[in-house]
């Protein structure tokens, strides 16, 4: 791809992200990634920078790397290394200010480009919303293929240009009707337990309307009807897990999202080849990896057994 410099976008102050509760881990830049010159990416580069395995989680809408924090110290604990970016429009990376900047390839190409970059190897896949949307899609590219060894996959699905459910043109809907949108409070409508603390840091990337137009415009940019940008990588990620992945994987699914649940998560499940049956979280919202550590935990022993 060939994302212009001119791009006009806002960058969070560094400030806002003191004091994030449990989320104390080197962060790195770059604003010079191919097709992306002048927009600086953010990401959580943590553990050992020569560790044989590594955990690649991508978040989606509109949560940020923080999501991952429960997780990230258990996959430390194994001796891992952890990369955890922040989408463009997301987190501590810059936000495009243009609803009509942010398209699918624009993220998926961003993330490949993060891959290269770091040159990434003996990838732990870690995905959920539109993590794996984006990132269940990757293999396909053939430099993303052998860097890819085990896939740990939640709540999310493929966009293959099938009509959405009520459920999600609702929430299409309103994101794109509302400017201003209350991210935190969003995020804790289905993750009770979250502090008040923890609320703010999903708040934190965002100081103003101005800041969200990513957060608008994604769920719109899912690809739900044939035509849409990303169908075909879709269908064609679709064949590789089924028919071309050899490698571990481990689904965790959260019953309580009322969009990504059991039932699709299924679906999901029996297209992804050798994939075990889903450990189930009772209770667990959308925002599954807020129930993280004991679904890390259980990732590590089934890959460890299997």
């Amino acid at each position: 791809m060939s994302q212009k410099a001119t791009v006009r976008s806002l960058r969070t102050p560094a400030e806002r992200f003191n004091d994030l509760p449990d989320f104390d881990y080197p962060v790195f830049y770059a604003d010079d990634l191919p097709g992306y010159d002048g927009l600086r990416g953010a990401w959580i580069d943590a553990g050992p920078s020569d560790a044989d395995t590594v955990f690649l989680c991508l978040h989606g809408e509109p949560s940020w790397s923080f999501l991952y924090r429960r997780m990230m110290p258990v996959f430390l604990e194994s001796g891992a290394r952890v990369i955890a970016p922040d989408l463009l429009g997301f987190g501590r990376s810059d936000k495009p200010l243009q609803q009509s900047d942010y398209s699918f390839n624009f993220h998926r190409d961003y993330l490949l480009a993060l891959v290269e970059r770091l040159d990434l190897r003996n990838i732990t896949l870690v995905v959920q919303d539109w993590g794996g949307l984006l990132g269940l899609t990757l293999p396909v590219d053939a430099g993303f293929k052998p860097r890819l060894s085990r896939l740990l996959v939640m709540n999310t699905a493929l966009g293959v240009g099938k009509t959405p459910s009520e459920g999600f043109l609702a929430w299409k809907n309103y994101a794109l009707s509302t400017p201003d949108l209350p991210i935190g409070e969003l995020i804790a409508r289905g993750t009770p337990h979250l502090t008040e603390a923890e609320i703010a840091a999903y708040d934190a990337p965002f100081p103003g309307p101005e800041y969200k137009a990513g957060a608008q415009v994604f769920p719109a940019l899912v690809p739900v009807s044939p035509e849409m940008e990303g169908v075909d990588v879709s269908l064609e990620a679709a064949q590789f897990w089924s028919k071309e992945w050899t490698g571990k994987s481990f689904m965790a699914v959260g019953d309580a999202d009322p969009v990504l649940g059991p039932v699709v998560m299924e679906s999901l499940r029996a297209m992804i080849k050798g994939c075990p049956p889903a450990m189930i979280v009772e209770g667990g919202g959308h925002f599954v990896q807020e129930w993280g550590e004991s679904i890390a935990r259980a990732a590590l022993e089934s890959f460890a057994s299997s």
